[in-house]
């Protein structure tokens, strides 16, 4: 008798093991989608882990139903990938398979309501929900839930339910329900007995008095004589409005025409002009040359190139060697919407080979990539992380632009993984090569490459040889006590947006603080908003007049007088993004000032649209967050302004500084692109930090080795492996009794010196969850794996305590 392990995409340590019958034994394979029951009358899509012959021992195993696939749909290297990475972060596969799958590939049953057979219903003891539903029923056979609520009331909806169920008039029945649906798009033609046996003049003359019926037929005729291989597209007939859609069935009932429907891709392919990869400059065909080098002993790449080095221009060079060679590309990018110039070249030169994978994409064109690149008709892939999970077929190279970019390593969607380890792991299954990039690469991936376990690729100089930015500290201290401010500007500063603009150049202002202030706070009392669901100020946006929680999305309008003690003196304190945009239109009131934050650039295109405004130059003065360091391109940008730079550094995290060199150098990478005139005025209070005197220096390796110092005097990565424990719970006492717990049992199985904490989370309420941490320093190399197991085992024995299921749990490894 075979056995298979099944996963199933829900929050579940483990597979669950299941019978395969006889009739399904020669067909089942590893990676297959199978049907499966699973507690009651559920049934779930699962993913075939492992076969097997031996039987459980304590309980009686459940058939396999079917089989969803006629071969497998994950391949064996990705199941190789998802049990790795469930060891190495401490998730279970379901986590995984629940985040890789586009949920339409995923079936499930759905509650569905259906009349019982033979009921003889009493509609004179009804009321007006139940009768509602018979009725409904009556007409439908079977309703599910979510349809219900179109004429019952939520509230009301399980109330009449359970009384019909009762009653006996109605029974719960679970049926499978296929998600994804292909498009389909509505094509015409004349039909092909009109064109072969009757005489189109004789047609013509039948439609003389109905003018408009005629010149559409004619019009599908010329179009299928002209291109006989081309399908015509319904919607094109009736773009310009003077053919209606009744012309068109009048055509069809007289038998002359008919519709016919194709399936298409909802992403749409690219049909522009292919263009050829410019010529690599002689520091780009040495660096092209290391990376050959470094591939052919089988070593993976970081590039460390200074901001415009051409970094992008040796990425095509590899893809179009990689796809040369017959094989995938995987370009991955902390965000997809700030990428149109990657994506502009990418398309130009590959056209339809060219896909795209992220999470502004829908669950249905999710499912259309998805079974592309399972069909290999995707040769190079641009996507953000979740993309590592899709099913190549032949994978021979990842890319990972920005490689030091927090987005590949989220903590709000488990399961909590750095995208940037995945690739490296996910390339050595498909004996696949990675390359790294960044010009600012983070410290724990430079420490690798110093170790060899990279191999390093240093651009020092920009493409072309244009210089780079002159970096200029502002002492804003001296600039306020001699006067010489206006609002949160120095004058100087002020002066040199004003001598770039003169020059007919663009600015660009770097704040890095959404809202227009950080607080509102009554000068009386003391007063300030919290957000009723998390312990955090409300932060006033004046865009929107409205006070929002940064964290749950709560609301509330702007208050008029103290809640409190309802005085009317209420004081804005702290400056957002919004303030400094205002007070620089102010200041240059002719010039044309845009803001790129993330509220403003919510509506569709809004990206797009200001990016064109600032390529044409109709854009004097962008003001944004840590979005306009990225994918900004443009010839005329000259001068990058930081306001406010103090505000970078003083964060309650071992990596602020490493960020704030980041963030800085990338968005001053901005400057002078072209001219190589380009500068950089970070206004601070404390000129004489370290990170801003080592970035004034522009000496790399310099303020890499002051990183290291630091992490190693200190304990911290990458001389430490860090593990975070998060646990949450509405009550504040039992997550304080649980994580006291939990730091006790750690305590049993690993050193005093490798657990800090329980403490309070630096917000101690989030989403109306109480949150306390345990942060453990554990030590590199053959220890970790002990330590490691000794968390495992702890977690374990912390799981069994009944009074504590409740409690929510992360953990964040490599935190």
């Amino acid at each position: 008798m075979q056995y298979a392990q099944i996963i199933l995409p829900l929050n579940l340590k483990g597979t669950f093991t299941y019978k395969v019958p006889e009739e399904l034994a020669s067909k089942i394979q590893n990676g297959m989608r199978v049907l499966v029951p699973f507690g009651g009358k559920k049934i779930y899509t699962g993913i075939v882990f492992e076969l097997h012959d031996i039987a459980p021992e304590n309980f009686v195993a459940k058939e396999v139903i079917s089989i969803l696939d006629e071969y497998p749909i994950v391949p064996e290297q990705q199941i190789s990938f998802w049990n790795w990475l469930s060891n190495y972060y401490l998730c279970n596969l379901g986590e995984i398979y629940r985040f890789a799958f586009p949920s339409s590939l995923k079936l499930e049953s759905e509650t569905y309501l259906k009349l019982k057979p033979n009921a003889v219903i009493e509609f004179e003891n009804l009321d007006v929900n139940e009768m509602y539903l018979i009725q409904a029923l009556e007409v439908r056979q079977l309703i599910n839930l979510t349809d219900i609520e179109a004429f019952i009331p939520k509230k009301e909806i399980i109330k009449t339910i359970n009384s019909l169920i009762d009653l006996q008039y109605i029974e719960i029945d679970e049926k499978i329900a296929e998600k994804y649906k292909a498009k389909e798009v509505a094509y015409v033609k004349v039909k092909d007995e009109v064109l072969k046996n009757q005489n189109l003049t004789e047609i013509l003359l039948q439609l003389s008095r109905a003018k408009k019926q005629k010149e559409l037929f004619l019009n599908i005729i010329e179009k299928q004589t002209e291109h006989p291989d081309l399908h015509i597209k319904k919607s094109e007939l009736f773009e310009d409005g003077y053919f209606g859609s009744s012309h068109f069935k009048a055509l069809a009932d007289k038998n002359l025409v008919e519709e016919y429907y194709l399936q298409k891709d909802r992403i749409e392919s690219y049909e522009g002009e292919i263009e050829e990869i410019e010529e690599l400059s002689e520091a780009q065909k040495e660096a092209k040359a290391e990376i050959d080098e470094a591939f052919e002993e089988k070593k993976n790449v970081l590039i460390h190139g200074v901001t415009s080095s051409g970094k992008t221009h040796l990425y095509l060079e590899k893809i179009e060697e990689c796809v040369n060679e017959g094989k995938n590309v995987l370009f991955l990018l902390p965000e997809i919407s700030l990428t149109k110039q990657i994506t502009q070249r990418l398309e130009k030169k590959y056209g339809r080979q060219l896909g795209f994978y992220h999470q502004k994409l829908t669950d249905f064109e999710k499912v259309e990539v998805w079974r592309r690149i399972k069909n290999n008709d995707v040769k190079i892939l641009i996507a953000t992380r979740n993309a590592l999970f899709l099913p190549y077929q032949n994978l021979g190279l990842i890319i990972v632009d920005e490689e030091h970019d927090s987005a590949y390593k989220p903590r709000e969607v488990s399961p909590f993984f750095n995208a940037k380890d995945a690739a490296l792991v996910l390339a050595g299954f498909y004996d696949a090569r990675v390359i790294l990039g960044s010009a600012t690469p983070s410290v724990e991936s430079y420490y690798l490459a110093k170790k060899e376990k990279l191999h390093y690729i240093f651009l020092k100089e920009r493409f072309g040889n244009v210089k780079l930015p002159e970096f200029e500290l502002i002492n804003f201290k001296e600039a306020q006590d001699s006067k010489k401010v206006s609002g949160n500007f120095s004058l100087q500063l002020i002066d040199e947006i004003k001598k770039t603009l003169d020059e007919k150049n663009q600015a660009i202002i770097l704040h890095n603080r959404r809202g227009y202030a950080s607080v509102i706070e009554c000068e009386t009392c003391g007063y300030v908003n919290y957000c009723s669901n998390c312990d955090v100020v409300l932060t006033y946006h004046k865009a929107a007049n409205e006070m929002k929680c940064h964290y749950c999305g709560q609301r509330a309008s702007k208050p008029r007088t103290c809640p409190k003690c309802h005085s009317e003196n209420l004081n804005e304190r702290g400056v957002g993004v919004e303030q400094i945009h205002e007070e620089v239109s102010k200041i240059f009131p002719e010039s044309e000032v845009d803001r790129m934050d993330v509220d403003s650039m919510r509506k569709k295109f809004a990206y797009e649209k200001l990016y064109e405004k600032i390529e044409d130059r109709e854009t004097d003065i962008v003001v944004g967050t840590q979005m306009i360091s990225k994918g900004l391109d443009f010839d005329h940008i000259e001068l990058v302004a930081i306001p406010k730079a103090d505000s970078m550094l003083y964060v309650q995290d071992f990596r602020a500084e490493e960020r704030a060199y980041q963030l800085i150098t990338q968005v001053s990478g901005r400057a002078g692109r072209v001219s190589g005139n380009g500068k950089v005025l970070i206004q601070t209070y404390n000129p004489d930090h370290s990170v801003f005197q080592l970035i004034k220096m522009n000496n790399v390796f310099k303020i890499y080795k002051y990183f290291l110092t630091e992490r190693q005097k200190f304990h911290y990565p990458p001389f430490t492996k860090l593990i975070m424990i998060e646990l949450k719970h509405i009550k504040d006492d039992k997550v304080n009794r649980a994580s006291q717990f939990l730091g006790s049992i750690l305590r049993k199985y690993l050193p005093e010196d490798c657990i800090l904490g329980p403490e309070r989370a630096q917000i101690a309420r989030l989403n109306n969850l109480y949150q306390f941490q345990i942060l453990l320093k554990l030590p590199r190399g053959k220890n970790y794996e002990k330590f490691k197991n000794m968390v495992l085992l702890s977690l374990k024995e912390f799981d069994e305590i009944t009074a504590y299921q409740s409690i929510k749990k992360d953990v964040f490894v490599d935190f």
